[in-house]
C-alpha cells in the first residue's frame, strides 16, 4: 500500500513538473548530428571534442538546458534522411540551398567561415592558370581538370551553382560514404582527381594530418567573392512543429552568444594567424549585424 501511494505522489509530482517551464519531465530530446570531418567535428585523437563545431553546439546546448541533448555520428546523407522523417535533429553549420528549405527550418547564421578554396598539389597550379584565384565555372567548362565534391554537401550557393550548372560524369567526381574531406585528399594524393573543394582550416588540418602541407595549396574561387552568403552557416533543424520552437531557442541563444570571445574563437582558433585581424573585422561588420 505504501509503495502504491508512493508511486503515486511520484506521478502527480512529475506531472505537476511537466506543467511548469523547464520541469524536469518535460525535456524533449534534441539529436545534434556531426559528420566525421576535421576540424568542424573531431571525433578522436587529442583534439577530440575540439573542433570549432563541436565547441559551438556545446555553446549552444548549455544554453538549452530545457532540452536532453544527445550526440550522434552522420554523414550528410544521413542528415537529410533524419530530417525528411522529421526526427528531433539539428546540425550546426549548414549552409542555406532551396533544396534544405524544403525540409528544415533554418536559423539566423550560426557560424561565419572564410569561403571555400579550391585545394591542389603545388606541382598542379600551371594547370589551373597559374593564378591564385580561378573562376570555377571557366575551369568546368574547359574541362581538362576533375573536381571531387562530397555527395550532398554544399560549398556555398555560388559554388554549388557553379558545380551543377557546368558540372557532369568527366569534369566531377562525387564521393558518398564516410570521412568525405579525408578520402576525397587521399584521392588528390592519388591523381584520380585534381582539386577537391573545402574551407581553408580544412585543408591546413587534413594536410597537417597527413603530414602533406607543403605539397599542397589553396585557391581563391572568383564565384564565393560575389557576396558574403557563401561566408555563412546556420543551424537547421527539421521542418516540424518541434523544429520551428527548437529553432525559435536557438536564435535567442545565438544572438546572446555569437558577440562573446568564446564564441568567435571556436572558428578563430583554427585560422593561420595572419588571417586572423580580417576575420575579426568583418565577424564585427557581417557576421554580428544579420540577426534575422
Amino acid at each position: 500500500m505504501v509503495s502504491m501511494i508512493t508511486r503515486l505522489m511520484c506521478c502527480l509530482l512529475c506531472f505537476t513538473a511537466f506543467l511548469m517551464p523547464g520541469g524536469a519531465c518535460a525535456k524533449e530530446s534534441m539529436a545534434w548530428m556531426e559528420a566525421v570531418a576535421p576540424p568542424f567535428f573531431i571525433h578522436e585523437g587529442p583534439y577530440k571534442g575540439q573542433g570549432y563545431e563541436d565547441l559551438i553546439t556545446d555553446i549552444i546546448s548549455e544554453n538549452l538546458p530545457q532540452y536532453d541533448h544527445r550526440h550522434m555520428q552522420a554523414n550528410i546523407s544521413r542528415h537529410y534522411q533524419q530530417w525528411k522523417q522529421g526526427e528531433n535533429a539539428c546540425s550546426v553549420g549548414m549552409f542555406k540551398t532551396p533544396e534544405r528549405l524544403e525540409f528544415t527550418y533554418f536559423s539566423i547564421p550560426s557560424v561565419f567561415t572564410l569561403p571555400t578554396v579550391l585545394i591542389i598539389h603545388k606541382d598542379r597550379f600551371a594547370a589551373f592558370g597559374g593564378n591564385k584565384s580561378v573562376s570555377l565555372a571557366q575551369l568546368l567548362q574547359d574541362g581538362k581538370l576533375v573536381i571531387g565534391r562530397s555527395n550532398n554537401r554544399s560549398y556555398g550557393i555560388e559554388f554549388d551553382t557553379a558545380l551543377n550548372t557546368y558540372g557532369n560524369q568527366k569534369n566531377i567526381f562525387t564521393y558518398e560514404g564516410p570521412e568525405l574531406s579525408l578520402n576525397l585528399f587521399k584521392m588528390l594524393q592519388a591523381g584520380r582527381i585534381d582539386a577537391l573543394p573545402g574551407l581553408p582550416e580544412e585543408a591546413m588540418y587534413l594536410a597537417e594530418t597527413m603530414g602533406i602541407r607543403d605539397q599542397i595549396m589553396t585557391l581563391s574561387v572568383e564565384e564565393n567573392q560575389l557576396n558574403k552568403e557563401s561566408w555563412l552557416s546556420y543551424v537547421a533543424c527539421s521542418k516540424t512543429e518541434w523544429g520551428k520552437k527548437a529553432i525559435d531557442s536557438i536564435n535567442k541563444t545565438l544572438l546572446a552568444q555569437r558577440p562573446t570571445e568564446k564564441y568567435r574563437a571556436a572558428y578563430e582558433r583554427w585560422l593561420d594567424p595572419s588571417s586572423i585581424e580580417g576575420y575579426r573585422k568583418l565577424y564585427q561588420e557581417v557576421f554580428l549585424n544579420i540577426t534575422e
